[in-house]
């Protein structure tokens, strides 16, 4: 699936596209794949209207820390792979905002998330 057209669908970060893939799922311990490779698994789901997001655990390859991935970058849920598509490479996920067990309900913090990851659905920013 390619990333939405920003001039007909607005980017929402906190909800996933596909509903009907998620709930009443549970995503804990599913892969997460990124564009261009795995990045580790979920540790953590939130489904919550307007604040749904993934925590994934990405063990050695950013050096064991925890990214927060907001659910609108989730791009399909393969069930029988227990696999999480994300349509962001590993050096986007990399570069987001360090996620922050004590401040990832803030509002301040969230609005930061939701931006760096909005950002990448302009037509004029160029791609890693």
């Amino acid at each position: 699936m390619d990333r939405p057209d920003p001039q007909t669908t607005p980017f929402d970060p906190w909800s996933f596209r596909d509903e009907a893939s998620v709930i009443g799922s549970e995503l804990v311990g599913y892969k997460v794949e990124a564009t261009d490779g795995g990045i580790g698994k979920i540790d953590a789901a939130n489904y919550d209207v307007d604040a749904s997001h993934l925590v994934v655990d990405t063990g050695a390859w950013i050096f064991g820390k925890k990214v927060m991935l907001p659910a609108g970058v989730v791009n399909q849920v393969d069930h029988d792979g227990k696999k999480v598509h994300v349509d962001r490479s590993k050096d986007e996920i990399k570069h987001a905002p360090e996620y922050d067990a004590d401040v990832h309900t803030d509002p301040a913090y969230r609005d930061k998330l939701g931006g760096y990851y909005g950002e990448m659905y302009d037509p004029a920013r160029p791609r890693l």
